[in-house]
């Protein structure tokens, strides 16, 4: 069962998800919908996020990746270079830097598109309608709880509550 409230302001969402947090629901179970971006203060939503260390790591991929790749090509289709180096890092150093920005640069996006939901395949959450100039707050909880959630949300500073699902 979904509880969905609607707050004219960023100060009584902030009081609900901290009542929330400390009565025991789990940051996965609520979520926040506005028409427009809302900041929260660090410690509103427990939702970490290890988006720079795997776009990090995705551009190290990437490089590698890159860098294998011209030293394969370079060693397995021998030309003659004149006394040259056959691999030399300062030649394909250009290559392996735009390789490298563009495994961040696609790390970022595929990351981005995985926390914000929309690969995750599972049961579809009902989403509230959200007039301009409100926020609205989605709760997920069970059927015996939904009384007390509403309460709370109330409590904060809730206009309008409804039941979804």
């Amino acid at each position: 069962m979904f509880v969905a409230a609607e707050f004219r302001d960023r100060e009584g969402v902030i009081r609900a998800l901290r009542d929330l947090n400390s009565d025991g629901c789990r940051s996965d179970d609520i979520a926040v919908f506005s028409d427009e971006a809302i900041e929260f203060p660090r410690d509103a939503l427990h939702r970490p996020s290890h988006m720079s260390f795997v776009v990090v790591m995705g551009a190290i991929t990437l490089c590698l990746v890159a860098i294998g790749f011209v030293y394969f090509t370079q060693y397995n289709y021998p030309i003659i270079t004149g006394g040259m180096p056959t691999f030399s890092f300062w030649a394909t150093g250009v290559v392996f830097y735009e390789l490298t920005m563009l495994g961040a640069i696609i790390t970022t996006f595929l990351w981005f598109i995985w926390e914000s939901g929309l690969l995750r395949r599972g049961a579809r959450k009902p989403t509230p309608t959200v007039e301009p100039g409100l926020i609205a707050l989605r709760v997920e909880c069970e059927s015996n709880r939904s009384d007390g959630v509403s309460d709370l949300l109330r409590s904060a500073g809730a206009v309008n509550i409804r039941t979804l699902g």
